[in-house]
C-alpha cells in the first residue's frame, strides 16, 4: 500500500478540497463546477459525494482561469486546454517512440 507522503507526491492524487482548489487558484467554488460541466476536469468524489481535486486538476484550472481572466470564453478555453494537453502527450510519445528506435 503506499505511503501518504507518496499519495502527496502524486500528481494524480486527489488530495485538495473544492474550497481549498478554489483558494488555491484565486476562484470561486462555482468556477469549479462549470469547469466539470464543460468536461474539462472531473474531479474524484468522496465516499461523501465531496469534490476532490489534485494537483494536475488545479494547474489545468488555474489555465482556464487565466484564459478566462483574459477574455476566452469558458467553452473555448477547456478546448484548448484539452488540444494543448493531448499535442503534448503526443510529442511525448512520439519523442518516446523515436528514442527506442535509434539506439
Amino acid at each position: 500500500m503506499a505511503q501518504p507522503d507518496d499519495m502527496l507526491d502524486d500528481e494524480d492524487y486527489p488530495a485538495y478540497t473544492m474550497g481549498r482548489a478554489a483558494e488555491i487558484i484565486g476562484c470561486t467554488p462555482d468556477f469549479l463546477r462549470r469547469l466539470g460541466e464543460a468536461k474539462l476536469i472531473d474531479p474524484f468524489r468522496s465516499g461523501g459525494g465531496h469534490r476532490r481535486y489534485s494537483r494536475y486538476q488545479i494547474r489545468l484550472a488555474a489555465r482556464a482561469r487565466e484564459m478566462c481572466d483574459q477574455g476566452t470564453d469558458m467553452a473555448s478555453a477547456c478546448r484548448i486546454i484539452i488540444l494543448e494537453d493531448q499535442l503534448e502527450e503526443a510529442l511525448r510519445q512520439n519523442q518516446s517512440h523515436q528514442s527506442s528506435q535509434n539506439p
